[in-house]
């Protein structure tokens, strides 16, 4: 069994917190479209009037399926690290990082995380995807792929964390995640690699919060 990397390691002792989305929520996250028109992820200044509703998390907009169950890490002060989204075949994450306007991040970041990941022991594979350079990792007991897209001052990371036998379900619903993706950098400075803040709908912090308390 392996991690995320040393990022991941660092996200063990953050708490969880589950909340579904779906219909059930009166229409806000209506699922993907039945026809394949991503050809995303989009820079918010080029995103589309596609109609399609997506769960607004700052920095980063999902569209996100129906029945998706929603895990948010918080960390003990509070802040939310990471949300991830749980659909029957894999874990799915989405994040987005201050990146240089020359791009080319995710080159380096994919070799320091193949590097991270055969450390922990796993098996790594080095894809040709739909945006280049996609990172297999295995374990017998579990498959994670990296997929990382290069956009204007930010870099797209995103994770499938699935079984060995759904790895290859998960990299399509992991694409299709992607393929409809906003970024939402902002014109504040940053440095390379800080990762951009995730923000809880306020339905979503309310639910969380009467939880905890």
């Amino acid at each position: 069994m392996f991690g995320f990397g040393r990022r991941g390691k660092r996200r063990k002792a953050a708490g969880e917190q589950g909340h579904a989305l779906g219909a059930e929520q009166g229409g806000e996250h209506d699922g993907l479209p039945a026809e394949d028109g991503f050809d995303g992820p989009y820079d918010e200044k080029e995103a589309p009037a596609d109609q399609v509703s997506r769960l607004d998390l700052g920095s980063v907009r999902l569209p996100v399926p129906d029945g998706t169950q929603l895990q948010v890490e918080v960390a003990p002060e509070g802040e939310v690290q990471a949300v991830h989204l749980v659909t029957p075949v894999a874990r799915l994450t989405v994040s987005a990082f201050a990146a240089p306007r020359s791009g080319g991040l995710w080159q380096e970041v994919s070799k320091e995380l193949a590097e991270q990941l055969r450390g922990d022991g796993a098996r790594v594979v080095l894809e040709g995807g739909d945006w280049g350079t996609e990172l297999v990792a295995s374990s017998p007991e579990m498959s994670l792929r990296f997929v990382g897209v290069d956009g204007p001052r930010w870099m797209l990371r995103a994770v499938a964390a699935s079984s060995t036998e759904q790895s290859a379900a998960a990299g399509a619903a992991l694409r299709e995640i992607v393929r409809g993706t906003v970024v939402v950098r902002g014109d504040q400075p940053m440095p390379v690699r800080t990762p951009l803040p995730v923000e809880l709908p306020e339905a979503i912090a309310k639910h969380l919060a009467q939880e905890q308390g």
